[in-house]
């Protein structure tokens, strides 16, 4: 059997998902296989790569063992509550066990409508799949927890956007898909017996330790408000907006999902935001840890009839719960942004945590490409001379004035390794990652493939790949980015 799947999700109930077959599509062709993923999951990559392999990455093909079925979840969309939202154009093929112990889920993304299609025509557009495949393993490469990608591959068939473009397929995996609209999804509905299988169910799979607690549900909140936390505190640390941050685009496993219009930022500002379709700004740089925290806050009011009998019983445990958000995350934020300048203590203390405040304020008020920054600061760490960084702030004297503030607090001769760990000499850069596709469209894969193979090693210097460190030209900046369907 060429895939040993085991499908719990599957095994729920019904109203849990609908059933549905991905649409056949006329000349799959492969893009990329990602192998090392493979390996892990325990497949052949020989096999995946096959006609029999891509036929089920296209969706033409199940093999033995694949259970295909869209997910039901609600959601907040940019704060209004949608109470039926679910794979649209996602269907899980089913789950499997890899070498490491780990259940993973894996799913197609543009397979065709499903019963949640709303209308839409299920499908994805090259871009948007070439896209997903570079951010969401540069993100696992820089450390942060992310759906994976297994594979692209195009569809010979033409999908409808504002223009005509290439199809594809994309080939996610993830720990798991359930996200916080899943449990809003029965929660709406008062299906108490859904969400309490739906408890137990993330328990087992993502969280075992909840189970030994004296309130499990209790725990479980505390947890995922946790892994939560650390997320977006080192999305913040890269200069990362996810750009739509729904509630049913937070994945309850802590990972980073549903790579639409996000973005890294080039010129470092609070209120940078790229979504096109995100015109007040909610979910801008600096919002991220607040709509996090609401999104949570949803979670919670989903949970309460879980938490306890007593719903005022159930309020205050929740809100306990969700109290712990705002330390958990600003000691996450402060230790990382310690790490990327060098400073003494993990947390900084206050005199860190307002050299940080200041430190943020002047990259706005000079316009400082921040992972540029950053990288120059790390050379400067290093022994180099600080000319290149100077050179990024309008004021030479307002770079000279900060590097003397920064020796007087920071130890980089002690701190140097870790500022090398915190800071990337790679990103992905939004106009290389256009460039990639606007290529890609005309058939051309090689500055894709390039920079796949860069942003494996976002931190290792390598001359080859410095053309990708450059910032956009005035020209080549990507202002607007859009979500696809």
């Amino acid at each position: 059997m060429p895939i040993a799947f085991d499908n719990t999700y599957a095994r729920l109930p019904e109203r849990f998902f609908a059933r549905t077959a991905p649409a056949v599509v006329p000349a799959p062709q492969l893009i990329r296989l990602n192998h090392a993923l493979a390996d892990q999951l325990g497949l052949s990559s020989d096999w995946l790569a096959s006609p029999e392999g891509i036929a089920m990455l296209a969706g033409n093909a199940m093999p033995p063992g694949a259970e295909p079925l869209a997910q039901a979840y609600a959601g907040h969309q940019f704060g209004n509550f949608v109470p039926q939202l679910g794979d649209g154009r996602a269907i899980l093929l089913g789950e499997v066990v890899g070498r490491d112990g780990a259940r993973r889920d894996i799913q197609l993304k543009g397979a065709g409508r499903t019963p949640f299609s709303r209308g839409g025509d299920g499908k994805a557009a090259l871009g948007p799949v070439l896209r997903e495949y570079i951010v969401s393993e540069a993100m696992t490469a820089l450390g942060v927890p992310s759906t994976r990608a297994l594979a692209a591959v195009s569809t010979g068939e033409t999908v409808q956007r504002e223009t005509p473009l290439p199809g594809a397929v994309f080939t996610r995996v993830a720990a798991s898909h359930i996200r916080v609209g899943t449990f809003q999804y029965f929660a709406v509905r008062e299906d108490v017996d859904a969400l309490r299988e739906l408890v137990d169910t993330v328990i087992s799979r993502l969280y075992p330790e909840a189970a030994e607690a004296d309130l499990p549900t209790v725990k479980l909140l505390q947890m995922i408000i946790g892994a939560q936390a650390d997320l977006i505190a080192s999305w913040l640390h890269l200069g990362f907006i996810h750009g739509v941050m729904n509630t049913d685009n937070m994945a309850v496993s802590g990972e980073t999902i549903d790579y639409g219009p996000c973005a890294f930022m080039d010129t470092f500002h609070p209120e940078c935001v790229f979504s096109a379709i995100d015109r007040r700004g909610r979910y801008a740089w600096g919002n991220q840890p607040a709509i996090g925290q609401w999104n949570l806050t949803c979670l919670a009011e989903a949970l309460l009839p879980l938490i306890h009998e007593n719903e005022d019983t159930a309020k205050v445990w929740a809100e306990s719960a969700l109290a712990q958000f705002s330390d958990r995350f600003h000691d996450r934020f402060h230790a990382g942004f310690c790490a990327k300048l060098g400073l003494p203590d993990e947390d900084g203390g206050d005199d860190g945590v307002a050299f940080i405040g200041a430190t943020l304020a002047k990259l706005k008020e000079q316009e400082i490409d921040f992972t540029l920054f950053f990288r120059q600061l790390t050379r400067v760490a290093a022994g180099d001379s600080p000319d290149e960084l100077i050179a990024l702030f309008k004021e030479t004297a307002t770079a000279k004035a900060w590097l003397d503030d920064w020796r007087r607090v920071a130890e980089p001769e002690t701190k140097l390794a870790g500022m090398r760990a915190a800071n990337p000499i790679l990103i992905p850069r939004n106009h290389r990652v256009e460039e990639a596709i606007r290529q890609a469209q005309t058939g051309d894969y090689a500055p894709f493939n390039r920079l796949v193979d860069a942003l494996a090693a976002p931190f290792e210097e390598r001359p080859e790949y410095a053309d990708l460190e450059k910032a956009p030209l005035p020209e080549e900046r990507v202002t607007q980015t859009f979500c696809g369907t």
